[in-house]
């Protein structure tokens, strides 16, 4: 069972010689079979009751293991601190964003928040829905699904160019199709980010315990269960839908993706 069933996560693996030797010292101790996406959350469920800086712990990885070769994604876990608080003052008064943040716990977040204001995280988060725009940068054959100790989950993978040349395809159907906006900026914002890192970059999208929700309403629906979750094709189909000008097809794609998650970030008014 996740400590945070409500989470999802984009990450991308940058291959060791992306880092410096000091970090690719603490990386290469990480076994690759210890269970990091466990660790991480559980780190973040007890930065729920206490105020621990983030900036002055010592923060881990998720690693992957392919082709022989070692892929890292830090947690990055006070730069994603810094960057939550920020996109969240910015969205409400400031006289009103002090009763949701206590002052001690502000103070925590900021602690050397000038040594990690520019630092690129290589984790994005996504509770109870995942964004449209994850699923396209990814191929239905880049799926891995099942269950194990956890419960059910799905992933995907793919290589971080395949990542962008999709995200470009994306941006362009979007653009020809309605113009800029803020569906299109966040598209170019995702692409932006995906440039940032080693060309030799994995992307993975994970599901987390999403999964679990997802593979719940698909079974309460009459299917069998993550093997009925045509995420990936749907956005597919509404994308190829967009290129051709075939609006049909563009909204039936958009449509089954959207109620298919709609029906998962509904369970979040009843746990």
């Amino acid at each position: 069972m996740h400590p945070t069933p409500y989470v999802a996560s984009l990450r991308v693996y940058e291959p060791m010689d992306a880092f410096e030797p000091a970090e690719r010292l603490r990386w290469q101790a990480i076994p690759a079979t210890s269970s990091t996406g466990y660790d991480e959350q559980i780190r973040a469920l007890r930065r729920l009751i206490s105020s621990e800086p983030p900036a002055l712990t010592a923060d881990g990885a998720h690693v992957l293991e392919f082709e022989g070769n070692r892929y890292v994604a830090p947690w990055s876990t006070a730069a994603r601190s810094w960057a939550a608080l920020s996109r969240f003052k910015e969205s409400m008064p400031v006289n009103v964003a002090r009763y949701f943040v206590p002052e001690n716990v502000e103070e925590a977040i900021l602690i050397n928040s000038e040594t990690v204001e520019d630092k690129v995280p290589h984790i994005l988060t996504a509770t109870w829905v995942i964004p449209p725009r994850w699923f396209s940068l990814f191929d239905p054959s880049d799926r891995s699904r099942g269950s194990n100790e956890n419960g059910p989950f799905t992933y995907l993978r793919t290589s971080i160019s395949s990542a962008k040349k999709r995200c470009m395809f994306t941006h362009q159907s979007v653009v020809e199709a309605f113009g800029n906006g803020p569906i299109e900026g966040e598209i170019a914002d995702l692409l932006e980010w995906l440039n940032m890192f080693h060309p030799q970059s994995i992307v993975e999208l994970d599901y987390g315990g999403l999964a679990r929700y997802l593979e719940q309403t698909l079974k309460e629906d009459g299917f069998e269960g993550l093997s009925a979750d045509t995420s990936v094709e749907d956005i597919q189909l509404s994308l190829g839908g967009l290129s051709t000008g075939d609006g049909a097809k563009a909204g039936l794609g958009y449509e089954r993706l959207i109620s298919r998650w709609r029906k998962v970030a509904a369970l979040e008014q009843a746990t």
